[in-house]
């Protein structure tokens, strides 16, 4: 396996683990949403994180998975 190649190997592996914790996040938010408890704080952090975790999937998903850009 040439050198890029396990560049890709070990970004796909990362883009995997960001997809799940993004999963996991987006499990918590609906969670919380679901129970009367006010902790609108911690709702807000975990859609934060959550958003920044999308914008890092999508920078990975470009250098793993290029395909046409429109």
């Amino acid at each position: 396996m040439s050198g890029h190649e396990s560049d890709l190997d070990a970004l796909r592996g990362q883009l995997e683990a960001l997809r799940e914790e993004h999963r996991d996040l987006d499990a918590a938010i609906r969670r919380l949403d679901e129970v009367p408890v006010d902790d609108a704080l911690r709702v807000r952090r975990l859609k934060k994180r959550k958003l920044a975790l999308k914008d890092r999937i999508a920078a990975l998903e470009r250098i793993v998975e290029p395909g046409d850009i429109a």
